[in-house]
């Protein structure tokens, strides 16, 4: 049967008349438009203890600390606000009045569009609350981006936001899948993207973390989950910002394992072209998401959600990081990893792909406008495109882009990028390892 979604005031007014839920609000950045919610549904005494915004940096740094590397939007600071507000609850509120309450702390820190819409409007979420009167405490943390054009739209969509994370936390506690779902309820497409989701506490210890951010992906609230090399789920820009990152690009359920003795010849030519060092070098195999998706079934199954959090994981026992994504075309991975700003980007592929996309056969009349789409996508911002060959079975031919096929009209555009060194053969490879296609 399907969910009913509330509208974000009857939300409010629902949490408003619980005679449990108990807490405070903390909000930098963006006004304070989640507690507002809660005001303007009516009976806020029931759930409000305090509210409070430390704008500037001198105040928030007194109450909360200061931040080493000088971020006030991050994880860190978020934490640190949670820390600081959910100690206060617990400490000051005891005695027989609230000792049938379940106690919250909502923290968010955000920056909005400014006036010259120069900046990366995001923030970070939070909820320290418990799920049992006098329990421990539980958290879940979410980072978003705010794709409005508007300011004051933004900060409407962060109420709305704040209102359906304390609502989650109370009412779909039990199923995870829900819970995530929720967070968008009442919000426009398009209006935001969720990009990262961390629970702690006794209340998820059967809930796997990888699974929640694979989830994300699976329901176009974002593009791509990470996760290290233990399995960790991470926000992209912090994970990608001014590394040398270069990928391996691998399909859903494909046949063989990914071509790892061709992708270390690709890092080892990456580092030298380049110069890199180790220390700020980023490896990682990307697992497509989007293979999985049918036209008649354009939503993934709890098995196929499975399947990936177990892949992912399989995966992270080589010792690589994982990006899992729905980026069916090169230049959309590329243009997704180019708003995280890192140094290089090296993206290591099946020449196959290449010889699809320099074929007009396989495209209609807008062929030239395509090519031209993909490249500008695909090359613009320090991008490599490390190609590895494979045997032509029909010709007994290891194809590379010396012999590979292209069509007459694409032809000089392939040569630039050859000449130029945008497209690049692995080289030195053992024939063994290439494989047929």
């Amino acid at each position: 049967m399907a969910r009913e979604i509330l509208e974000n005031k009857r939300k409010a007014l629902k949490i408003n008349l619980s005679d449990q839920i108990y807490g405070t609000f903390a909000e930098i950045g963006a006004g304070q438009e989640v507690a507002r919610n809660f005001f303007t549904a009516g009976a806020a005494s029931g759930t409000i203890a305090k509210t409070m915004s430390a704008y500037d940096m001198a105040f928030s740094d007194a109450i909360y600390g200061a931040e080493e590397n000088g971020r006030y939007v991050s994880r860190s600071r978020l934490e640190k606000m949670l820390d600081h507000e959910y100690r206060l609850l617990t400490d000051r509120l005891t005695g027989p009045k609230y000792q049938n309450r379940k106690f919250f702390a909502f923290a968010d820190t955000v920056t909005t569009l400014n006036f010259s819409k120069t900046n990366d409007p995001h923030g970070w979420i939070g909820l320290r609350f418990q799920s049992e009167v006098g329990g421990e405490s539980n958290d879940i943390i979410f980072h978003v981006r705010l794709l409005d054009s508007d300011a004051s739209l933004q900060q409407k969509v962060l109420g709305i936001l704040g209102v359906n994370l304390v609502f989650a936390a109370y009412f779909y506690i039990h199923d995870a899948q829900t819970m995530i779902e929720s967070l968008v309820d009442n919000l426009a497409a398009g209006s935001v993207e969720i990009d990262l989701v961390k629970v702690n506490g006794h209340a998820f210890k059967q809930v796997n973390e990888r699974l929640i951010n694979l989830y994300l992906v699976a329901k176009g609230f974002s593009r791509a989950a990470i996760f290290d090399e233990k399995g960790h789920a991470h926000q992209a820009k912090d994970f990608l910002y001014k590394k040398d990152v270069i990928i391996l690009r691998t399909k859903y359920k494909q046949k063989s394992n990914p071509n790892f003795d061709l992708f270390n010849l690709a890092v080892d030519q990456f580092k030298k072209n380049l110069a890199i060092k180790d220390k700020n070098l980023l490896v990682m195999i990307e697992v497509l998401m989007s293979n999985a998706l049918e036209d008649d079934h354009p939503v993934l199954s709890n098995e196929d959600l499975a399947y990936f959090a177990k892949r992912a994981e399989e995966l992270c026992a080589t010792g690589n990081h994982i990006l899992v994504s729905n980026f069916t075309r090169n230049h959309k991975l590329a243009e997704f990893l180019a708003q995280f700003k890192p140094n290089n980007v090296g993206i290591s592929t099946n020449i196959s792909n290449l010889r699809n996309i320099f074929n007009s056969k396989n495209y209609g009349e807008n062929y030239a406008d395509e090519l031209l789409a993909y490249v500008s996508g695909m090359f613009s911002k320090n991008v490599k495109l490390y190609v590895y060959p494979y045997l032509d079975k029909a010709n007994n031919e290891i194809i590379t882009t010396q012999n590979m096929p292209v069509s007459a009209e694409a032809k000089p555009l392939f040569d630039f990028l050859i000449q130029n060194h945008y497209i690049i053969d692995i080289e030195n490879y053992d024939e063994r390892f290439v494989k047929t296609v």
